[in-house]
């Protein structure tokens, strides 16, 4: 059963001004294996961050740090949440997570589905 759904999308270069602009949002939305990626793909992992977030009903407190967008052994992006991100989760029956990102030109966009079992 689906618990919540979100999607988001970003400008990547306003995104990149952002950053530059503010050295430590690079380290406050981002985990350390996160920060080495090109700004689309970091682009596309904000916009991951801000679909989970609307998918759990953008809950206070919420921790950048405590998800993370990682890839599995096939190459796929796979949603990795834990501290106040799986306490949300856990609190809403979220049981799994399902995420497809892309990039274009420009843009950078996100679509998450939240399951529960």
């Amino acid at each position: 059963m689906i618990a919540g759904i979100g999607v988001d999308i970003v400008d990547v270069p306003r995104f990149g001004r952002q950053l530059e602009k503010t050295p430590r949002l690079h380290e406050r939305l981002f985990t350390e294996v996160e920060r080495g990626l090109p700004l689309r793909s970091l682009a596309a992992r904000f916009a991951a961050k801000e679909a989970i977030a609307k998918a759990l009903g953008a809950p206070a407190g919420m921790n950048w740090q405590d998800c993370s967008i990682i890839k599995n052994q096939a190459g796929d992006p796979q949603i990795h949440v834990v501290g106040t991100v799986a306490e949300a989760s856990a609190q809403r029956g979220i049981t799994s997570w399902h995420l497809s990102m892309s990039h274009d030109g420009d843009m950078a966009i996100a679509m998450v589905v939240a399951e529960r079992s």
